[in-house]
């Protein structure tokens, strides 16, 4: 029997729940949960604002834990080994997609939290995942504060490995919060000249200790205008709707305006800014396992972790509205508590 902490309907406050998940299939493992990040894909998912979600839903998906059962099929993976799991907990490994190593795009992945697709997430003293998903985590990376970079890390990371992004490259991040201040990170590591977009005068200093090498404010309609043409890449990490030609404007010529925030809205843009200078709009989420284990060894490199902040899992209902207020720098992880 699984210990969890779940919606029992829509936009619901978190109750404990015990479930039992079957027999373990052939090809995954099981792991116990040390720690678990929360992000806002879980309240999206508990408020159903994707309109996919079924009820209970155990959520979670920032997971790191120790195995302590492998499937019959699993041969590089024991017991005691301690892996990460983030938004995919499963993908066929076979569709061309999959075989071209872009198993995160498969059209038969399933979410760790995906209730909808008889999964259950990371919010739990259990949690269950295709071996090919849980990710060994390397010497070097904080266990304690890992959980957050398999889904708010690799959503930054994976843009610069998909676009080439070069040492010598100009990139602005817009938005310094749970995932810009990872971003920043990783793109000073990488070597790039780093710009903070943030219309937070508090979180100037922040993000310069993060790796900023300059601060913009995106507030300043005379300051966005003077980034004209300086950019190879501007990363979106934000979910609200802005002007958007401003940043097409800042961008270099082959430059490309990168969504990782979910943004609701729709992104106007004319055929006529893209087409001066070949510029681009484009977006992804999170990764491929390959992707995400490079991830990881960069961090373990360059001591690279999250700002975290920790409490007891028992608190999941304080931390997700602490959440909903932005009352976090700049991530939570719920540390298991069930005893």
């Amino acid at each position: 029997m699984i210990r969890a902490w779940a919606a029992k309907e829509q936009g619901a406050a978190l109750e404990r729940y015990d479930l039992d998940p079957g027999p373990l299939p052939a090809d995954e493992v099981e792991i116990a949960v040390e720690s678990c990040g929360l992000c806002l894909s879980d309240v999206s998912l508990i408020d159903n604002e994707w309109f996919v979600s079924e009820y209970p839903l155990v959520p979670g998906h920032e997971v790191v834990g120790r195995i302590t059962r492998v499937g019959s099929g699993v041969t590089h993976l024991a017991a005691g080994d301690r892996v990460g799991v983030g938004w995919y907990a499963h993908s066929c490994l076979t569709c061309h997609t999959c075989m071209s190593g872009d198993h995160n795009m498969c059209p038969d992945a399933k979410g760790v939290a995906a209730a909808h697709q008889g999964r259950f997430g990371g919010f739990a003293d259990t949690v269950r995942a295709q071996a090919a998903w849980a990710v060994p985590l390397p010497e070097g990376v904080d266990a304690a504060k890992a959980g957050p970079l398999f889904c708010g890390g690799i959503t930054v990371f994976n843009p610069i490995v998909q676009f080439g992004i070069k040492p010598t490259d100009k990139v602005g991040v817009i938005g310094i919060g749970g995932l810009g201040h990872i971003a920043l990170k990783f793109l000073k590591a990488w070597g790039c000249e780093v710009t903070a977009f943030t219309s937070s005068e508090a979180k100037a200093e922040e993000a310069r200790e993060f790796g900023a090498h300059r601060i913009v404010n995106s507030r300043d309609e005379n300051a966005l205008k003077a980034e004209r043409g300086r950019y190879d890449m501007v990363l979106s990490t934000v979910n609200v709707p802005l002007k958007w030609s401003r940043y097409i404007n800042a961008l270099a010529p082959r430059g490309r305006l990168h969504m990782v925030g979910a943004v609701m809205d729709p992104v106007p843009v004319s055929a006529g800014m893209l087409m001066d200078n070949q510029r681009s709009v484009s977006g992804t989420s999170v990764g491929a396992p390959a992707t995400i284990a490079t991830m990881l060894e960069f961090c373990a490199r360059h001591g690279i972790a999250p700002q975290t902040e920790h409490l007891p899992m028992s608190k999941v209902n304080e931390a997700i509205a602490r959440l909903k207020k932005g009352d976090v720098r700049y991530r939570f992880v719920l540390e298991n508590d069930f005893g």
